[in-house]
């Protein structure tokens, strides 16, 4: 099958020979939006092949929360690989996994979140929390959101839903149960009436069955379109889920490290989960994934759950420097900063172009959602990505989410002058999709 990009970028003779070389060895299942081939990358700038400059408004799917080539990781990478790579953590003691975990609870800062399991990715983070839940509860089923993402591998895509591709030949699943998500703009209803009635529907569900270990939530959910949900649809769900006597995890894969301008998303709302997810930027760039919990909750016997590479050496060396440099610099304030400036430039774009029915968002995880009218609000797809094909064409990435959803996520390094640089690329981008017709 053809690579298929969301537009034709002018291919020089290296990234030409990289993509034609890729799609004979690569599997196909491997989805690329943008005909871009990286080889550097510093800051918030990544180069391709060519020489070609992007201001990257992705951070590698919202890992990069450091920069990319952050300067103090790099040099912790540099400094364990001279010594060792791996020691297998699952079968002997070594001391840097347990700094790395030390230095994550101390961050999370939350008295009952004090047990951490290591592994390398965000769906390992979730399996791992999925499994936990089951052990210490001995019940079978769970819960998920309508448009959550929890990871492809098959216990956490029994509870993704947010794309039919997702899913699709992969049943039977494990036993979930799927309830409405406060998407309330796509739902037309205001935000609070959106809260009772998924609440209720939450409520209905968890009376029906008493076999539920665990609801599992993104606090803003990313894949399904960067949806934030009322304080008071995330405080109903905690008190939900104490009265039904089932446990809370929240899955922070995207929205934790500083992204929102808090360390997890949840601490926006007041609220604290049971047992929670995290990977993408913990990592500083490396594979790093992270299930934190309580003791009394991780009360599983040695041999119950495990990995190979889970506390490896240089990704928590790496760690440790990303979680380090994230409070050393403040990133969280930053991200609250720069988010601001971003979404007063959004909202004014917002009353101006026809096509951009929705702007929200928490810190520097903002997502746009791109309409063919704002009184229909029927996503726009083509509108949607002929945007982020014109941003690249002018030296931008963007990410795609949701249906027709542009979501913000760059480096929390951003400056000022790079973030009103983006926004310039961006409404260049929107006012000539605008005035052309898809």
């Amino acid at each position: 099958m053809a690579e298929r990009f969301l537009c034709d970028l002018p291919l020089g003779k290296r990234s030409q020979n990289i993509i034609n070389r890729d799609k004979k060895i690569v599997s196909g299942c491997t989805t690329r939006d943008l005909s871009i081939v990286i080889k550097d990358g510093k800051g918030c700038y990544l180069t391709d092949v060519e020489g070609r400059r992007y201001l990257d408004f992705g951070a590698g799917i919202a890992v990069m929360n450091v920069g990319h080539a952050n300067p103090e990781v790099l040099a912790a990478v540099r400094k364990q690989a001279n010594h060792m790579t791996h020691a297998g953590f699952a079968d002997f003691y070594h001391e840097l996994p347990v700094r790395f975990a030390e230095t994550l609870v101390k961050t999370i800062n939350h008295p009952n979140l004090n047990n951490v399991f290591l592994s390398n990715s965000g769906t390992e983070a979730v399996e791992g929390s999925y499994k936990c839940a089951r052990w210490h509860t001995k019940k079978k089923r769970v819960i998920a959101f309508n448009g959550c993402f929890h990871g492809r591998t098959m216990g956490s895509l029994s509870m993704t839903n947010s794309k039919k591709v997702q899913r699709e030949r992969y049943a039977p699943f494990l036993p979930v149960t799927h309830v409405p998500y406060p998407y309330w703009y796509r739902m037309k209803m205001e935000p609070e009436d959106a809260s009772n009635f998924c609440l209720d529907k939450l409520e209905n569900s968890m009376k029906k069955n008493n076999d539920t270990a665990a609801l599992f939530m993104e606090t803003i959910q990313g894949e399904g379109g960067y949806v934030v949900p009322p304080k008071s649809f995330v405080k109903g769900v905690r008190k939900l889920c104490t009265k039904y006597n089932i446990l809370y995890c929240d899955d922070e894969v995207q929205s934790g490290g500083f992204r929102t301008g808090k360390f997890l998303a949840i601490d926006n709302f007041g609220v604290t989960p049971d047992i929670v997810s995290m990977a993408k930027s913990i990592g500083g760039g490396m594979p790093l994934g992270a299930t934190i919990s309580s003791r009394k909750i991780m009360d599983w016997v040695p041999g119950a759950h495990s990995n190979t590479f889970g506390g490896n050496l240089v990704s928590c060396a790496a760690g440790i420097a990303a979680l380090n440099y994230m409070k050393k610099k403040k990133l969280g304030q930053n991200a609250h900063k720069i988010g601001k400036l971003i979404m007063k430039r959004l909202e004014e774009m917002k009353e101006q172009y026809e096509i951009i029915g929705d702007v929200r968002g928490l810190g520097l995880m903002i997502g746009i959602e791109i309409v063919k009218d704002k009184k229909s609000r029927t996503p726009s797809v083509q509108e949607r990505d002929a945007i982020q094909c014109e941003a690249a064409r002018k030296g931008m990435i963007l990410l795609g989410a949701g249906k027709s959803v542009i979501r913000f996520c760059p480096p929390l390094v951003i400056t000022k002058q790079e973030a009103e640089k983006g926004m310039d690329i961006f409404e260049e981008s929107v006012r000539k999709v605008s005035f052309n017709s898809y």
